[in-house]
């Protein structure tokens, strides 16, 4: 990815779709987004030079809607963060092509993500 990132600043929003190919297809032709493939069970959304957002294959859309990310400098310190301010961390951090990142839900249960870039 390129581009600047801004520490605790929304920086991507993943969208759940039940199939990659269609959800390609439609948001290419609606709305013109360039998409790169990471697999089958993922496509970036790319937009002003940078990746922005992606498409995420999983078995069912939950209810809640795209998954909010945001950018971190200190991915460690953003998660203790989370849980001295009273958020619950759902998913701990882990490692994905090209970052890391972890999930969290805020105190009314909204889930939303963190991640970093792959340290050095």
């Amino acid at each position: 990815m390129s581009g600047v990132h801004s520490h605790h600043a929304i920086d991507y929003v993943e969208i759940t779709v039940t199939d990659i190919d269609a959800a390609k297809a439609f948001y290419a032709s609606a709305f013109g987004w360039s998409l790169v493939d990471y697999g089958p069970d993922y496509a970036g959304i790319e937009g002003n030079g940078k990746e922005m957002g992606g498409l995420r294959r999983d078995s069912q859309v939950r209810a809640g809607g795209p998954l909010v990310i945001l950018y971190s400098d200190d991915l460690e310190g953003s998660a203790d963060a989370v849980e001295a301010a009273g958020g619950r961390i759902l998913e701990p951090i882990y490692s994905f092509p090209g970052g890391r990142r972890f999930h969290f839900a805020d105190p009314a249960g909204n889930e939303l993500a963190v991640w970093s870039e792959q340290p050095a």
